[in-house]
């Protein structure tokens, strides 16, 4: 009888450690010049960030974009606190009057989203200027997350996904050849879109 209770002590346990109210309810295909990568987003953690992304995926304003910047280990000389990522958003010639606006920055302090491999997360200069460049952590991150280093301000980043197929591919782009954190030739995003479960 105590080796049953000490079991379920144990799976209680395990289910209260589990992020089990992080339920991805959109899952969205990126398709780029160099593969397809398939994210899934959380509305329920941060419904304002991952709101705003899917409008841009639903208007097709990634369509025709790339990503454009790699920001690793070797191109980053003058920072003391190092990240791997990399970023990418829309055709940046298209009007600006085709953006939304800036949307409040949610903080991982209050999501529970951390910055993780494969994480998707908003770029931005001061906090509430995020817009529609957003990137993909390559390799744990937490000087992104609320307190870390990165920023001066402490405030991290936005986090709102995942990359759960695709990092390969995800990878390959940050491996790509750079003129300081630039690409020399940027990624191609062909589209991104909408997937049903099960796709």
């Amino acid at each position: 009888m105590t080796s049953i209770r000490i079991m379920m002590c144990l799976v209680f346990a395990v289910v209260v450690a589990t992020p089990a109210s992080i339920e991805a309810q959109d899952l969205v295909e990126i398709r780029t010049s160099e593969g397809r990568i398939v994210a899934e987003v959380y509305p329920q953690q941060a419904p304002i960030t991952v709101t705003n992304f899917m409008d841009y995926v639903d208007d097709q304003l990634f369509d025709g974009g790339s990503f454009f910047r790699v920001v690793r280990p070797d191109n980053q000389p003058d920072d003391s606190v190092r990240i791997d990522v990399i970023q990418g958003g829309p055709d940046r010639s298209i009007s600006r009057e085709r953006y939304r606006p800036a949307i409040p920055l949610e903080r991982t302090r209050d999501t529970g989203l951390l910055h993780r491999d494969g994480t998707l997360s908003m770029a931005r200069a001061g906090p509430d200027t995020a817009r529609a460049q957003f990137f993909i952590c390559v390799g744990d991150q937490p000087s992104l997350d609320f307190g870390g280093a990165r920023n001066a301000d402490g405030q991290g980043f936005a986090a709102f996904g995942r990359v759960i197929e695709g990092m390969d591919v995800v990878r390959r782009i940050q491996d790509g050849a750079a003129e300081g954190q630039q690409l020399v030739a940027s990624v191609a995003i062909e589209s991104v879109r909408r997937l049903e479960a099960g796709r």
